[in-house]
């Protein structure tokens, strides 16, 4: 069986945002990503609903994930 080389292979959205606010913060979040969601009365649920809507935030969300990875070779 091959392993995806993709790192976000089996993660959730929900997970990702999660794990940036644990390693970030909502201020320094939004901060680097500035988006509403991040800024105005922030929460996961509301993030999540946006991000799925949103294909431009969403990357930008998934990127800045894929950077904090600690195998991360960039």
């Amino acid at each position: 069986m091959a392993i995806s080389k993709d790192p976000l292979h089996g993660i959730t959205l929900e997970n990702i945002v999660k794990t940036l606010v644990a390693h970030f913060g909502w201020n320094e979040l939004g901060s680097i990503i500035n988006i509403n969601c991040f800024n105005s009365n922030p929460s996961i649920k509301s993030s999540l609903t946006f991000l799925r809507k949103t294909p431009w935030a969403r990357k930008k969300v998934e990127d800045l994930y894929i950077s904090i990875l600690p195998y991360n070779n960039n």
